[in-house]
């Protein structure tokens, strides 16, 4: 009898996740026959999920069986992959406030999701509960493959590397997708001509090479010559790119992920990126996504909710797919231990790269030494990573503090130890550090 897979669905009460995770793993023949089961801790929107997705199944005589728990045991029990996209709720509403209340007190974060202070309070919020996830399939699935796409990306994974470091596990992130068509654009070619590897950190990465297929020759000269006047160019939604102009001039190599999350890492951030844009895009992504969520709210409670089950455009199910039918294919980008990935950064990380994906899992494509000048923004994001993942572990208020203290955003320790306690109380229910 062949092995039926089981594929669980945590934080699938946030429709949008669920509802695409579900189209394409429904639109798999690899996968089928498969028992998806979806959880969340929030029973109304699970059920919502649950009711669009049967539709979904049962409209098209499709062979899988769905099942819907608010139990993570009963839904970990057999699971051979595990995908994880939780937040801690109500999202935007601590966003906002892990925005806000730092420039309240001087600090110059552009973002503040996945570095900078709101970073730290967004990783001392999502983490332990992501941690305790992890500890449950140490012990109820420990072969199972859990796959992350929660934020900080970097930050929760290099907790589950040192917490857990037998278990399992990738990240994944979908900026690199979202970014290389522009590649294509800079270098009027298309993208199947182009031979492309990047890494480094998540959310702060930039493409490594780049060369044309039909030539062989490499293509950076031209992206160097034309794309700061490119990007600098560029306006409207989720196009802040004047800091990675700035990049590609200073350092010589672009990055992939735009001004709102490159610059949370560096200290003039601030200066050089196109803050309008990042304010922009954050405001007008909050809107969409709120307004997306109620529209699929609607929709599902008018039984329509099984056109919404279509698949989305996330790498977890290819992985999948490509683990099962032992494919060699390459995945441009995910997030493994660096295992000498990145030579010149401390191996202690976890890293974004390249991976070919078989029958024994994900195994990542050496990148070797990184851009000088950009492995020393590197290095010192590894500091801060650290100290803040030690803080978590050991529930240590003076570590997580000290972490605060080594972010490159902060300039004025007083106003840092004011700024920190007043985060800790808005975060006092969600956070348990001494």
């Amino acid at each position: 009898m062949v092995k039926k897979e089981k594929i669980v669905l945590i934080g699938a009460g946030s429709l949008q996740f669920g509802l695409g995770s579900v189209g394409s793993i429904l639109n798999s023949e690899v996968l089928e026959g498969a028992t998806i089961s979806l959880h969340d801790l929030n029973p109304t929107t699970l059920d919502l999920a649950y009711q669009a997705c049967k539709d979904a199944i049962d409209q098209k005589n499709l062979n899988f069986t769905l099942e819907s728990t608010i139990n993570r045991r009963e839904a970990l029990k057999d699971a051979t992959f595990i995908i994880n996209s939780i937040e801690v709720t109500p999202r935007f509403d601590l966003f906002d406030l892990d925005y806000e209340t730092p420039r309240k007190y001087g600090n110059k974060q552009i973002m503040g999701e996945n570095g900078g202070p709101g970073g730290l309070f967004h990783s001392l919020r999502v983490i332990p509960p992501i941690l305790e996830i992890c500890e449950d399939v140490e012990k109820i699935c420990p072969n199972a493959l859990f796959i992350n796409y929660s934020n900080p990306m970097s930050r929760i994974c290099l907790a589950i590397k040192r917490k857990f470091p037998m278990l399992k596990f990738v990240g994944l992130c979908h900026e690199f997708h979202h970014f290389i068509f522009h590649i294509s654009r800079i270098l009027n070619t298309p993208l199947s001509n182009l031979d492309i590897k990047a890494g480094g950190l998540n959310h702060f990465g930039v493409i490594l090479s780049i060369k044309y297929i039909d030539t062989n020759k490499d293509a950076y000269p031209d992206i160097r010559k034309k794309g700061p006047p490119y990007l600098k160019k560029l306006d409207g939604f989720m196009c802040d790119f004047d800091l990675n102009a700035y990049i590609l001039e200073k350092f010589g190599y672009i990055p992939y992920t735009p001004d709102s999350h490159y610059g949370e890492y560096i200290s003039w951030g601030w200066e050089k990126a196109d803050f309008d844009g990042v304010r922009f895009f954050y405001n007008t992504y909050k809107d969409y996504t709120l307004a997306a969520g109620k529209k699929i709210l609607k929709l599902i409670k008018k039984g329509k909710g099984a056109r919404l089950v279509k698949p989305d455009v996330e790498r977890a199910i290819p992985i999948i797919e490509g683990m099962l039918t032992d494919s060699g294919h390459e995945e441009a980008s995910v997030n493994l231990p660096n295992d000498g990935i990145i030579t010149n950064i401390p191996l202690d990380l976890v890293v974004e790269c390249p991976a070919i994906v078989n029958k024994h899992g994900l195994e990542a494509i050496k990148l070797g030494d990184y851009p000088i000048g950009l492995a020393a923004l590197l290095r010192n994001q590894a500091s801060v990573q650290d100290l803040l993942v030690e803080a978590i572990l050991k529930k240590s208020k003076d570590l997580a503090f000290q972490a605060l203290l080594l972010d490159p955003t902060i300039d004025n320790a007083s106003n840092a130890q004011d700024m920190f306690e007043e985060m800790l109380k808005i975060n006092r229910d969600n956070i348990n550090i001494e």
